[in-house]
């Protein structure tokens, strides 16, 4: 099982939460977990362990949201939408 997936998930939380510096752990069984990592550099234990799927879902709803990135494109499609509901 790859954990590529997972590894950007937290990439990007840490760049979100750049005070916070997070981690994952993958154990034995092939199951993932959060943890954090203080300035002594102790981990403290965030989540429960997870299947990958579920944990770059959970990872991917921590922290501050970047706004999503909206096209030109896609604003006059929105409006030709709205238009043609109304």
């Amino acid at each position: 099982m790859r954990a590529t997936r997972a590894s950007t998930a937290v990439e990007r939380l840490n760049k979100r939460c750049p005070d916070q510096h997070h981690s994952m752990v993958r154990g034995s069984d092939n199951l993932f977990h959060l943890v954090l990592v203080d300035e002594q550099g102790r981990q403290k234990k965030v989540s429960e362990p997870m299947e990958q799927d579920e944990f770059v879902r959970y990872v991917n709803a921590l922290g501050p949201q970047a706004p999503k990135r909206v096209s030109k494109l896609d604003e006059s499609f929105e409006a030709q939408l709205r238009r043609t509901r109304s």
